[in-house]
């Protein structure tokens, strides 16, 4: 008995190293779009659509319809990878793990091997790779997000660090780009990304439940290759105690969340989250916010051509910098974490519910987010490209700092029980936003000649609008404090008044 229970731990252990493997190697590749660009450019993808202008004296060759087919695969990889979360949270909490990542792994594989078989006679193959690659790698992050739960009392570190890594693999086409410089077609690296497959296909039968990880634990809770009668769990019995509550969608758990609500009159309706300014101001923050960095990500490579003069040893020096800083996503996005958690541990003041010390404690992490992309978006304004190194520094900060805050506050900020509707929502919502990263390219390939400057301090300047949702929320946290204060007074005020009249009642009789 005592065996299984190592070996229950063991797996418990392989299950979120192996994990936080498959999300470093394999989930967000698609954003590491920049490297890629590169390559492409070089074997030639979309190359019938540069057009050479011949004069007497300069040859001039104008690729910018390439570079908007490029950004157009982009716009409509990304746009899928946050569009799909509501009906990929759905169908997780319907089918449970197996199913979602035996999908997964065939969308992620299909999009790999139309990468490998893919030229530039047959550069349209770039879209659906692309898209499958995005929308197969968010569902193995939405997979493996569960493994939280294994371990309560870091369930929250284990999700940043999760989402970090994903983040982060968007270093990999940086290993693709090397490697192409190093004599390695690129049909020889998606080839081994598709074989990579099989350890996916492995770690689902062996290191994953059929359907989902419950919170909390039941005692002997085991999954996939048993360890004897004694210490099996029926995963029927986890799906009658509420199991399926932690879906896909719900990545950013508090320890409240197992608390059951006593009063559900108090619990308010989804539709009243929704409308809420407390959404809506969010959503804005979000949107905005990721339409930045999709805009910058999607024109990285033609902005570094034109600051580099289309010097292609400039330009891959920059590309792979970029790459480099994505890396330390996996670092940054803790910090997050520890920002909105420092209050933990400490009293909670007079008449202040948990809640409210939580929403209270987001307010600095929002703040320091929008000003993090205030700060990206400025110096990537600035067309002097040696500025584009503290750009990608910021650009990597800020996105590791904005997905766990968007989760997390939504987690602190409405009712649990309609968290994953919520998160879903709020994530296809600002999808259909970042749509228009494609208008904002074309407007900077067409009427303003290649220059993207003007775009920039458009949105610079839109940027701006984030900083309304952390001073609302602050101005509602201070308006709560002062109403507890009032409420705490006017109860005193009235104790001393009734105790006053029993003495004098006292007294005279």
């Amino acid at each position: 008995m005592q065996g299984c229970e190592v070996g229950t731990r063991v797996r418990y252990w392989l299950t979120l190293a192996s994990g936080m493997l498959e999300c470093l190697c394999f989930a967000g590749v698609v954003f590491g779009y920049a490297s890629l660009v590169f390559v492409l450019k070089e074997d030639g993808y979309f190359d019938e659509l540069c057009i050479n202008s011949n004069s007497s004296t300069t040859n001039v060759t104008d690729c910018s319809r390439q570079d908007e087919q490029f950004s157009l695969a982009f716009t409509i990889a990304s746009f899928l990878n946050n569009f799909l979360n509501l009906v990929n949270g759905y169908l997780f909490d319907r089918f449970g793990t197996m199913v979602m990542r035996l999908l997964a792994i065939s969308c992620y594989t299909t999009g790999t091997l139309l990468m490998a078989f893919s030229s530039a006679a047959s550069s349209l193959l770039l879209f659906p790779a692309l898209s499958c690659m995005a929308v197969g790698g968010l569902l193995l992050l939405l997979t493996n997000i569960q493994v939280g739960n294994l371990f309560a009392a870091h369930r929250s570190t284990i999700i940043t660090l999760y989402n970090g890594a994903f983040d982060s693999s968007s270093a990999v086409f940086l290993i693709v780009k090397v490697l192409y410089e190093q004599g390695i077609s690129l049909r020889s690296s998606f080839l081994f990304l598709s074989i990579c497959s099989v350890i996916h296909v492995l770690r689902t039968l062996l290191l994953m439940p059929r359907t989902h990880i419950p919170y909390l634990l039941p005692q002997g809770y085991t999954y996939g290759v048993q360890c004897g009668k004694a210490n099996t769990y029926n995963v029927e019995q986890v799906e009658k105690m509420g199991a399926g509550a932690m879906t896909a969608s719900q990545e950013t758990p508090t320890p409240e969340d197992s608390t059951e609500i006593k009063d559900t009159e108090k619990v308010k309706s989804f539709w009243s989250c929704v409308l809420s300014w407390f959404f809506l101001w969010h959503l804005l923050w979000l949107s905005i916010m990721q339409l930045r960095h999709y805009l910058f990500i999607g024109t990285l490579n033609p902005k570094l051509n034109r600051l580099a003069d289309s010097d292609p040893q400039l330009v891959s020096e920059y590309t792979n910098a970029f790459a480099v800083t994505q890396l330390f996503g996996v670092l940054c996005a803790p910090w997050n974490g520890l920002i909105m958690d420092r209050h933990k541990g400490k009293p909670l003041a007079a008449g202040e519910t948990e809640q409210e010390a939580d929403l209270r404690s987001s307010c600095l992490s929002l703040f320091l987010t929008s000003l993090q992309c205030l700060l990206f978006s400025v110096c990537a304004t600035i067309p002097v490209l040696p500025l584009q190194y503290l750009t990608f520094i910021l650009q990597v900060l800020n996105r590791s700092f904005l997905y766990g805050g968007n989760a997390a506050f939504i987690s602190i900020a409405f009712p649990s029980c309609h968290f994953g509707k919520l998160y879903g929502l709020v994530m296809s919502l600002s999808a259909v936003i970042s749509l228009l990263q494609y208008p904002c390219f074309t407007l900077v390939k067409g009427a303003l000649d290649g220059d993207p400057l003007y775009v920039d301090i458009a949105l610079t300047l839109l940027t701006l609008l984030v900083f309304i949702h952390p001073v609302y929320i602050f101005i509602h946290c201070r308006r709560e404090a002062s109403s507890r204060k009032n409420n705490t007074e006017a109860e005193v005020t009235h104790d001393c008044r009734t105790k006053t009249t029993e003495i004098l009642f006292s007294q005279n009789f």
